[in-house]
């Protein structure tokens, strides 16, 4: 039978009515608290990380794609340039040598480009004069061009009145072949220079003037209710408002322009003489050269190639957008 000692409430307990027990009582401090706490921290930060480290590896360098992609950038354009070769190289075998083969024009482009800057008189000069003397052509005729045809644009795509005024103008003036003004240049500025500058001048201007109006009456009209409402000077509503918007339609006129440019100036220049690719391309024609003058189409479609991309970075660049062709 067992016996139970009872104790008032503020008497300690003796040692005799302590239970017993096998094992002693661990003692918990606050040292020891802190090191197991550090310890199970540990414990489970080191799990962390090799549960991390097992679901998401680092990865490896794919070459695969990495060629395959670089395949597909490269092996369409050799193929097409292939493809354009061996039609080549069957019509001149059809011809029966009429037109030269891709080696014999090979052979003749090397010797044209080894010295493309000689000058033997005012109609015998290399090919890089010829190509710098119409590029000096289609910038005075562009810049030209562009100091008129964009304010215009502007103008026209502002004003109601302007747009009605000048819509059945442009209709009926645009469609006109470029060469067609020709004729009137020579007789107003006396000189093929300056008529193949005139040339270039009125073939650029309509795009730019089209894409710049049609730019100008696409702002949305909420931005025009706001800077009416703050009562913004025209000036401001140009620079501040028109002007961003505009900008990607007005690229679009300008890269248009710039392809009909370099285009117009190689016939202009076949009519006119003097130096030029247009010109060199007609003289080696009279010369019965027709190595030379599949050389010059290469170099100028290179040469609208090289422009065409130049202005494609531009209006990526002031776009911030991607400009595809």
């Amino acid at each position: 039978m067992v016996s139970a000692v009872f104790h008032g409430p503020f008497e300690a307990p003796t040692s005799a009515s302590l239970p017993s027990s096998s094992t002693t009582p661990a003692t918990f401090t606050p040292k020891s608290i802190a090191d197991k706490s550090q310890l199970t921290m540990g414990k489970a930060e080191k799990s962390i990380k090799a549960t991390v480290s097992n679901a998401d590896p680092s990865p490896a360098f794919d070459w695969r794609s990495k060629v395959r992609d670089g395949l597909g950038a490269v092996l369409p354009p050799l193929l097409g340039l292939a493809l354009l070769v061996g039609l080549w190289a069957i019509v001149s075998t059809s011809t029966k040598g009429s037109i030269p083969s891709p080696m014999e024009t090979w052979k003749q482009a090397l010797e044209v480009f080894a010295d493309p800057f000689y000058r033997k008189g005012p109609n015998d000069q290399g090919v890089g004069w010829n190509v710098l003397m119409s590029l000096q052509r289609v910038a005075i005729g562009f810049g030209l061009a562009a100091l008129v045809g964009i304010p215009a644009g502007f103008a026209i795509g502002r004003f109601t009145f302007l747009s009605r005024m000048f819509n059945p103008l442009i209709s009926l003036l645009r469609p006109v072949s470029p060469l067609a003004w020709l004729p009137i240049g020579l007789l107003v500025f006396k000189g093929a220079n300056p008529a193949a500058i005139w040339t270039i001048f009125i073939c650029s201007i309509w795009p730019m003037i089209i894409n710049t109006a049609v730019g100008v009456q696409r702002v949305p009209q909420d931005y025009m209710n706001v800077a009416r409402v703050l009562n913004l000077s025209e000036w401001k509503i140009v620079t501040k408002i028109l002007f961003p918007s505009v900008l990607p339609y007005m690229l679009t006129g300008v890269r248009l322009a710039v392809g009909t440019a370099w285009l117009v100036i190689v016939a202009a220049e076949m009519l006119t003489g003097g130096v030029g690719i247009g010109f060199w391309v007609w003289d080696e024609w009279n010369n019965l050269n027709v190595k030379n003058i599949i050389i010059a189409i290469f170099v100028i479609g290179i040469v609208g190639l090289a422009l065409e991309y130049a202005l494609i970075k531009l209006a990526t660049a002031f776009t911030f957008e991607e400009v595809r062709t």
